[in-house]
C-alpha cells in the first residue's frame, strides 16, 4: 500500500442486537448531519488520495468523457407524445445539460415551453426534474423538484397561460402526484423527515396555504411504499401501497368533489396486485395462486370478490407477467419468456393475440409512453445491446409498424461491427444463469479478451439487454461487455428472485462467481483480466464476491455499495430499513436471519487475504445507501488485506443515490470508472478500434 493511503482511526465501538454486540472500529464514521469535520477531512483524504493514484490516468479520463459525450446528438429531441390534447416532448439545445420540456396543440404548431431545466438547475449544484404533471384542464403545471439529492422534492406550481409560479411551495414530498378533475386539487405524499419514507397523502388546493392542506391518508405501517397516480382512462385516482410481498390500492372517482377512496382489495401477505381501469371494469395484474402472475377483469363494484374474476392472461409456469397497458379494444402486455422482455398483444373479444417479433438473440422490448385510452396504436421501444433505443408505432388494428426514431449515436458507430451472444451458464447447484454478451466482430474466442462483467440480483429487479453507448468505449478496446442475469432478478420468473433473496441470497453471489467461471472456461474471456461491477445492491453482490473469490478477479467497481447491511437492517430509523425486511429479513427478530445475513455482509467478512484493485463510490448525501457504508468497508480493507492492490474511495459531497445529474455530467463518472479499468487491465494506453470487422 502506498505510505501516504489514508488510515481511518480505530475506535471501539459495539454494535447491539439481541444475539450480542459486534465489534465496529469504524462506526464512528457515521454522522447523520453531515457536518462532523473528522469525517468530512477522511472523505475528503480519501479523495485526494484518489486523485493522486489516479492522476496518471487523467488524460485517459477525459478522452473517454469527450468520447461518452461525443456519441450524443447535442439537439436530440423525443418523440412528441399526445395526451388530453396536446403534443408533449423533451429536447435538448447544444451543450446544455438539461432538458426543455414543451408542448404543442398539434404536431406543427409553435412549442409552450413548460420547464426549462437549465434556468430551473441555475444556482444549485445539484438537480433533478423528479416529475411534471399538467391539470385535467390543461392550465396549471405540478412539479417535482429535487435540489440536494437525496429524493426529498419539493413541490411548486406553475399557471401556463402566464408562466408565473403560485406563491406555495411544499417541502420534503415524493415526486407522485395525480389531479383531481376540477383542475385546483393535487394529492401529494409527504415524506417523513427522518426515514424519508412516504407515509401521508395531502390535498391541496392551488392558491392555498399549504398547512392547510387536508390529510387524505395515513400509512402506520413503515414496510410500505406510498404513491398517488391518476387512472389512464381519468375516471380514479389511486393511492398505491406497495411492500416487497403484498400491494393494496385504494380508489376514488376523479369527478367526486370529495375524493372519497375505497379499498380495491385488502392487503394480505404474498398477495401482490395492480390494477387499471378500462369501460366499466378493472383489470388487475395478481400473483394470487398464480406465482407469475396473471391478469383478470372484474366489475369495480365487485372487484375484492375473486369469484367474479375473468382470466384474461391465465397463469404461466414458464412466461412471467411484468405488466400491462389497457386501451378500449385491446390489452397489452409485458412478458418475459426464456430471460427476456416481450410485448403480447390481445384483442379484448380474443380475436387476436400474439407477440410482437425480434430478430436479435438477447433484446428488450418495453411499452412506451400510450395516454390515450381510445387509441388502437401501441407505442413501443425496442432495444438490445447493439441497437439503440427505437420507438415505434404498431397499429393494433392494421399491424402496420411506423419507425418514429432511433436514438442517434455520433462518430463512428455502426451496430454492424458488434456482435451478441445469449448464453447459459452452468451454476454450482444444477441451474443455468443467463447472460448477455457484447464485444466487436472479430474479437477471437482465444481466453486472450478481458471482461467486464455487470449484475445486480436484487428486489426482483431484471436487467435488460439494453443499448448502452458509454460501453462502446471498453468494447472497442476489446473487452466482452457481459451482462450477468443472476438470481435476486426476476428473468425467469418470480422463482428466480424468491431463489436470490431472504435465506436464498448467496445465490447472487454465487451465480455472479460461476457466470464468471463460465466465461473463462469456454473461452471467451482471459482469466487474468476480469473485472466485475456493480452498483447499490450490485455493490453488495461485488463486496461479496470480492470476499468470496478474490483470486478471479482483477479490478472491482462497487458504486455506492450497500455492504454494511447487518448494521443497517438493525436500525429501523435509517431510511428504506423497515421496507425491506421481506428482502432481506429482520436480523432483529431472526437469529437464523441475523447469522445468515451475517454469513455474507461485506463489511462483516473483510479477511486478512489479498483483494482485487478496486474502485468504491458513494455520495454525502445519499438517501438510499448511507455514505459511510463505502467508507467504512474501504477504511476495514485498507487494514485487513494483504496486499497493494489499488483501493481508491470517490466522495461526491453534492449529489446522492443517482450520482451526477444533467445530460454529460453523468458521464464524468463514468469515464473516472472506465480509466480505472483500462489502467488495471494494462489497456490505458490503446486506442478504440473505428476499423471495419472482417
Amino acid at each position: 500500500m502506498s505510505d501516504d493511503a489514508p488510515r481511518a482511526e480505530i475506535r471501539d465501538f459495539q454494535v447491539l442486537s439481541p444475539w450480542g454486540p459486534r465489534a465496529d472500529p469504524y462506526y464512528w464514521l457515521r454522522d447523520d448531519e453531515r457536518d462532523e469535520p473528522a469525517v468530512l477531512a477522511y472523505l475528503q483524504a480519501e479523495n485526494d488520495y484518489r486523485a493522486r493514484q489516479l492522476a496518471h490516468v487523467q488524460p485517459l479520463e477525459e478522452r473517454l468523457y469527450q468520447e461518452m459525450v461525443g456519441r450524443l446528438r447535442q439537439d436530440d429531441a423525443t418523440v412528441p407524445v399526445l395526451s388530453n390534447g396536446y403534443w408533449y416532448s423533451s429536447r435538448y439545445e447544444p451543450g446544455r445539460e438539461y432538458a426543455l420540456h414543451v408542448r404543442r396543440l398539434t404536431p406543427d404548431a409553435v412549442e409552450e415551453l413548460l420547464v426549462d431545466g437549465n434556468l430551473e438547475a441555475a444556482g444549485h449544484d445539484f438537480y433533478e426534474l423528479g416529475n411534471l404533471e399538467v391539470s385535467p384542464d390543461n392550465r396549471t403545471l405540478a412539479l417535482a423538484e429535487d435540489t440536494r439529492g437525496r429524493r426529498q422534492y419539493t413541490l411548486r406550481f406553475r399557471d401556463l397561460s402566464s408562466g408565473c409560479d403560485y406563491p406555495e411551495r411544499i417541502e420534503n414530498v415524493e415526486p407522485d402526484l395525480a389531479w383531481a378533475d376540477d383542475g385546483q386539487s393535487l394529492l401529494y405524499v409527504a415524506k417523513d423527515p427522518e426515514t424519508l419514507l412516504g407515509y401521508r397523502v395531502f390535498r391541496h388546493v392551488l392558491g392555498t396555504p399549504p398547512d392547510a392542506d387536508t390529510l387524505v391518508y395515513e400509512e402506520a405501517d413503515r414496510a410500505y411504499y406510498m404513491g398517488v397516480e391518476r387512472s389512464k382512462s381519468g375516471h380514479y385516482v389511486y393511492i398505491v401501497l406497495q411492500s416487497t410481498v403484498s400491494s393494496e390500492y385504494h380508489y376514488a372517482r376523479t369527478d367526486d368533489p370529495a375524493l372519497l377512496f375505497r379499498i380495491a382489495l385488502p392487503r394480505e401477505r404474498d398477495h401482490e396486485y395492480q390494477l387499471d381501469d378500462v369501460g366499466d371494469r378493472f383489470v388487475i395484474r395478481s400473483n394470487h395462486c398464480a406465482p407469475n402472475f396473471r391478469i383478470a377483469s372484474t366489475p369495480i363494484d365487485a372487484v375484492a370478490d375473486r369469484t367474479l374474476w375473468r382470466d384474461e392472461v391465465a397463469h404461466r409456469a414458464e412466461v412471467f407477467v411484468g405488466g400491462f397497458e389497457v386501451f378500449r379494444d385491446f390489452l397489452v402486455i409485458a412478458e418475459r419468456a426464456e430471460g427476456l422482455r416481450k410485448i403480447r398483444v390481445r384483442a379484448w373479444d380474443g380475436s387476436r393475440d400474439f407477440l410482437l417479433d425480434a430478430a436479435e438473440p438477447a433484446y428488450t422490448m418495453s411499452l412506451g409512453d400510450n395516454e390515450e385510452i381510445a387509441s388502437h396504436v401501441l407505442r413501443y421501444v425496442y432495444s438490445s445491446l447493439t441497437t439503440p433505443r427505437t420507438t415505434y408505432d404498431y397499429d393494433m388494428r392494421s399491424g402496420e409498424r411506423v419507425l418514429l426514431k432511433r436514438d442517434p449515436v455520433e462518430g463512428h458507430f455502426d451496430s454492424a461491427h458488434y456482435a451478441t451472444e445469449f448464453v447459459q451458464a452452468p451454476t454450482r447447484d444444477g441451474k443455468r444463469v443467463p447472460v448477455s454478451l457484447l464485444y466487436r466482430r472479430g474479437c477471437e474466442r482465444n481466453g486472450t479478451a478481458p471482461l467486464y462483467q455487470y449484475a445486480y440480483g436484487s428486489y426482483g429487479h431484471s436487467m435488460d439487454p439494453s443499448f448502452r453507448s458509454s460501453v462502446l468505449s471498453l468494447v472497442d478496446r476489446g473487452f466482452v461487455f457481459a451482462l450477468a442475469h443472476v438470481r435476486g432478478g426476476q428473468e425467469l420468473g418470480r422463482f428466480w428472485y424468491d431463489d436470490g433473496r431472504m435465506l436464498a441470497k448467496r445465490h447472487t453471489f454465487e451465480d455472479f462467481i460461476d457466470v464468471t467461471r463460465h466465461l473463462v472456461s469456454e473461452r471467451y474471456v482471459d482469466p487474468a483480466r476480469v473485472c466485475a461491477a456493480g452498483g447499490s445492491a450490485g455493490g453488495l453482490l461485488v463486496g461479496a464476491v470480492a470476499n468470496l473469490a478474490p483470486g478471479e478477479y482483477r479490478a472491482m467497481v462497487a458504486d455506492v455499495p450497500f455492504v454494511d447491511i447487518v448494521t443497517t437492517m438493525l436500525d429501523d430509523d435509517i431510511p428504506l430499513t423497515t421496507n425491506e425486511y421481506d428482502e432481506w429479513g429482520n436480523p432483529a427478530a431472526d437469529r437464523q436471519v441475523y447469522e445468515y445475513m451475517l454469513s455474507y455482509s461485506p463489511y462483516d467478512n473483510v479477511s486478512e487475504q489479498a483483494y482485487p484493485a478496486m474502485l468504491v463510490t458513494t455520495a454525502l448525501h445519499d438517501s438510499q445507501v448511507q455514505y459511510w457504508e463505502p467508507a467504512k468497508w474501504v477504511a476495514l480493507l485498507r487494514a485487513r488485506r494483504t496486499n497493494d492492490a489499488l483501493l481508491v474511495l470517490r466522495t461526491d459531497f453534492d449529489t446522492g443515490h443517482g450520482g451526477k445529474p444533467g445530460r454529460f455530467q453523468r458521464y464524468r463518472e463514468t469515464a473516472q470508472e472506465y480509466a480505472f479499468v483500462l489502467d488495471q487491465t494494462g489497456l490505458a494506453a490503446s486506442e478504440p478500434s473505428h476499423e471495419e470487422s472482417r
